[in-house]
């Protein structure tokens, strides 16, 4: 079986469940012939035709509205944003109507619908290219907010969120769509959503994070190893609704915690993941919880960028900083 990369796994995703239900449909801008801006969707177009692979206006609004729409009327649609920074004129869309339908209609209707958008910097972009505002859609309600972290997870968590009933922010860090590839069979087989996956045991410190952080994440905790210090590495997977069982397992288990993220600091997920480790598993820890995160910034242009993002060695500075407490 040939290897493939996140990105091919968003595209064979896709076919699978274009194949086994012909109610999913795909929409957005630059879908079709050109594959859209990362190719997620190269070659969809040939096997199942402009009607379900339908390239839109520059209009995300209108993108959002007619998905919601479809979705009402018994289709599947995945809607992809060219970017999260052109996310925003949808948020009138998602937040106000695809968020809301089924308490609306008191259960009546239900809004199966998938918002993809590439997402998070490092790849050299300009500005609105390299957002990280998933705490923005964490934070409201009947929004499923879901990044994945590899090829496998990218490809698992797709197929259990388009089959979902309810609709799903889904966030792809392009600093992965090419960064590294695995097997990843065809097999239909979902990645069950709501849940951490925990990518690495270990007894001294938890390591919590999300999305292309992972890589630096792994990195740290492999240098780490080398010093003695064994680290639980936690991925998220899915930001909301959150997976706090696994993480307080783990911290009460370890007694340190560190959260690393790209997006700003303030109010970001990082955060509400500390304070419900300090609201449930304070008699757990023997360090405060430290945060490693993005700047209260605008993401920066391609040659500051690597400054923005958190790095392995930031990573192992907080390590070291709670591993000073007894």
């Amino acid at each position: 079986m040939a290897e493939i990369s996140l990105v091919e796994a968003i595209t064979q995703a896709l076919a699978h469940e274009m194949r086994a239900d012909a109610d999913v449909v795909l929409l957005g801008e630059d879908i079709g012939k050109d594959g859209g801006v990362f190719r997620a969707t190269q070659g969809l177009i040939d096997e199942f035709g402009p009607e379900r692979v339908r390239d839109t206006p520059l209009a995300e609004s209108m993108i959002a509205g007619v998905a919601i729409g479809m979705a009402t009327q018994g289709l599947k649609p995945v809607a992809e944003f060219q970017f999260m920074g052109f996310i925003y004129p949808a948020l009138d869309q998602i937040i106000n109507h695809a968020a809301r339908l089924r308490n609306r209609t008191r259960g009546r209707l239900t809004c199966p619908v998938v918002f993809r958008a590439p997402y998070g910097c490092g790849i050299r972009a300009p500005e609105h290219h390299s957002e990280s505002t998933e705490a923005m859609f964490a934070h409201t309600p009947g929004l499923r907010v879901v990044i994945p972290s590899s090829p496998a997870r990218a490809y698992g968590l797709l197929l259990a969120s388009i089959r979902n009933p309810d609709p799903v922010v889904f966030l792809e860090p392009s600093r992965l769509y090419r960064w590294a590839k695995q097997d990843v069979p065809d097999n239909g087989k979902a990645l069950p959503l709501d849940v951490c996956f925990t990518l690495r045991t270990g007894a001294d410190v938890t390591l919590v994070t999300w999305g292309a952080m992972v890589k630096e994440t792994m990195a740290a905790a492999d240098a780490l190893a080398k010093e003695g210090i064994q680290a639980e590495v936690i991925d998220v997977a899915t930001i909301k609704p959150l997976d706090i069982a696994t993480i307080l397992a783990s911290v009460e288990k370890t007694g340190r915690c560190v959260i690393i993220h790209e997006a700003p600091r303030t109010c970001g997920v990082g955060a509400d993941i500390s304070a419900q480790i300090a609201e449930q598993g304070l008699m757990f820890l023997k360090a405060p919880v430290q945060r490693v995160t993005g700047y209260d910034t605008i993401v920066p242009y391609a040659r500051l960028e690597r400054y923005y993002l958190p790095s392995e060695n930031q990573i192992i500075e907080a390590v070291n900083n709670v591993m000073e407490f007894a």
